[in-house]
């Protein structure tokens, strides 16, 4: 049951902050990519930068496509409908004549 509100709650912040999702998993990417890379001794040091960024890259593209997958599933759900509301109501602001 814990495990179920964990994922859920992961998976509440990933909907909320999915630029910064993004981001981090592209920053990983390319940090763990630099460090397989270099690991490689007969390759240039450019090559290695140039496959780290390949490799960020493509994680970025899957991670962009899952972003888009959440968000698609979200508007499905009712679930983005219901967060967007929240930002729609509208408020009592007085009026200056």
């Amino acid at each position: 049951m814990a495990e179920k509100n964990t994922l859920e709650s992961v998976r509440k912040w990933v909907v909320e902050h999915k630029l910064r999702t993004v981001g981090c998993l592209w920053l990983s990417g390319i940090a763990g990519s630099i460090a397989y890379n270099w690991s490689q001794p007969n390759m240039k040091t450019s090559v290695k930068i140039i496959h780290a960024r390949l490799h960020a890259q493509a994680l970025t593209l899957a991670a962009l496509a899952g972003a888009a997958a959440v968000e698609y599933y979200d508007h499905h759900s009712g679930a983005k409908a219901e967060r967007v509301a929240k930002f729609l109501q509208p408020q009592a602001h007085p009026h200056k004549e």
